[in-house]
C-alpha cells in the first residue's frame, strides 16, 4: 500500500522545506501538492529539493487555464530535477472557477481533459525522442517544436499522468488515459469504489486495452494516540464531511448508504448559508459509516477491512502533535503491508 499525505494548502514557499522533511521522516511514500493559493510547480520544486526519496505528485494542477505545452515543460523539468520522483496530476476543476476565476471557456470538460492528456503524451514523446510534434485533437493542436525549444530526453522515466474525479464519465476517462487515479474524499468509501469508481475505471481502460490505473483513496481518516484523541479528531472531521457532502455533486456515497435525506438536508442548509448547522446533521453513527476511525494501534486492521483489494494507496494526515511521530511512523509501516 502506497502511503500518501497532502502538503497543507496554506504552505507558503518558506514553509515547504521543514514540512517536507518531516513528511519524509515520518515514512510517507508520496506527498500531494494541490493548487489553491500557491503555484503548485514552485512548491513541487522545493519539495523535490528538500527530500531524497519522497515522490512528489500534483493533486491536482488545474489543466484548462494552462496550455498543455506549458504544463509539459514544467513537468519535464521537475522529472529531470527529481531524478524521476515527480508525477503530474491534472484535473478539470469546476465550471465556476474556470469561467469566473480563470476567464477561460468551458465546453465539454471530459473531452477536453482527454485531449489534454493525449497532447501531453505527444509532447513528452517529442521531447524524449526528438520526433516531429504532431497532435491534432478535439481542443488542442500542436505542430511546431523547433530544436531550440526542445528540452531534450530524460534519463529517468517520463512523468506519470494522474487524474482525479467524482462522476462516472471522469472516472472512465482516467481508466482510458491515466497512469493513476486519486479518488475524491467523498468517492473514497468502499461502496463508492466497488459500485462506481472501479467499474468506471475498468470500462475506460477496456476502451484502449490499458492496465487499470493505480488508485489512491483519500478518506478523512479519524485517528489519534488513544480513544480520547480519536474523539477530539472526530469533531474536526465531522465539520469537513458535513461541508463536503453539502455539495449536491458529492452526495453519491450518502445515497448508497441510505442517507439521502441527510444529503438533502445538508444541501438545503448550505443553500441557506446555515454553515454552523451543517455538523449537527451528521451523528456519530453516520460519521462511523462514512470514514474509518481507530487509535493508531488499531487503525491498520481497520483500514485493511475497509480497503484491502480496493486500492493501491491511501492518504493520511500527519499527527498535529510531534510527540506522536514515533507511534505514527510505526503505524505507517503496518499500513504499508496491507
Amino acid at each position: 500500500m502506497e502511503i500518501v499525505t497532502s502538503l497543507p494548502a496554506d504552505t507558503g514557499l518558506a514553509a515547504v522545506a521543514p514540512r517536507i522533511r518531516r513528511i519524509e521522516q515520518l515514512g510517507f511514500d508520496t506527498v500531494h501538492v494541490s493548487e489553491t493559493v500557491h503555484d503548485p510547480f514552485a512548491v513541487c520544486a522545493l519539495a523535490v529539493e528538500h527530500s531524497t526519496r519522497l515522490r512528489v505528485r500534483t493533486s491536482m494542477v488545474v489543466a484548462f487555464p494552462r496550455s498543455p505545452m506549458i504544463t509539459a515543460c514544467a513537468a519535464w523539468e521537475l522529472a529531470r530535477f527529481s531524478g524521476g520522483r515527480f508525477q503530474l496530476g491534472i484535473s478539470s476543476q469546476v465550471r465556476g472557477n474556470i469561467v469566473g476565476r480563470f476567464s477561460m471557456p468551458w465546453t465539454d470538460p471530459v473531452a477536453q481533459l482527454r485531449d489534454y492528456a493525449d497532447a501531453l503524451r505527444a509532447i513528452f514523446a517529442a521531447f524524449q525522442h526528438g520526433t516531429p510534434l504532431e497532435h491534432r485533437g478535439s481542443h488542442y493542436t500542436f505542430t511546431r517544436l523547433q530544436p531550440f525549444f526542445n528540452p531534450g530526453p530524460l534519463e529517468v522515466a517520463e512523468p506519470e499522468i494522474w487524474l482525479g474525479g467524482v462522476n462516472t464519465r471522469m472516472c472512465e476517462l482516467a481508466g482510458a488515459v491515466a497512469d493513476g487515479f486519486v479518488a475524491h474524499p467523498t468517492g473514497s468509501h468502499p461502496r463508492s469504489l466497488t459500485e462506481q469508481v472501479i467499474p468506471a475505471l475498468r470500462a475506460g481502460a477496456g476502451t484502449r486495452d490499458r492496465e487499470l490505473p493505480r488508485v489512491v483513496v483519500v478518506p478523512k481518516v479519524i485517528t489519534g494516540r488513544d480513544a480520547a484523541a480519536v474523539d477530539r479528531a472526530r469533531q474536526t472531521v465531522r465539520k469537513e464531511l458535513a461541508f463536503l457532502y453539502a455539495t449536491p455533486a458529492y452526495r453519491g456515497t450518502l445515497d448508497r448508504l441510505g442517507l439521502g435525506d441527510i444529503a438533502t438536508a445538508l444541501g438545503a442548509a448550505a443553500q441557506a448559508a446555515q454553515w454552523d448547522r451543517l455538523p449537527d446533521l451528521l451523528t456519530d453513527d453516520m460519521v462511523a459509516r462514512l470514514v474509518p476511525q481507530a487509535p493508531y494501534a488499531e487503525l491498520p486492521e481497520v483500514l485493511g477491512e475497509w480497503y484491502r483489494g480496493r486500492c493501491q494507496g491511501i492518504s493520511l494526515e500527519p499527527p498535529q502533535d510531534q510527540a506522536d511521530d514515533t507511534a505514527f511512523r510505526a503505524m505507517l509501516e503496518r499500513i504499508r503491508a496491507i
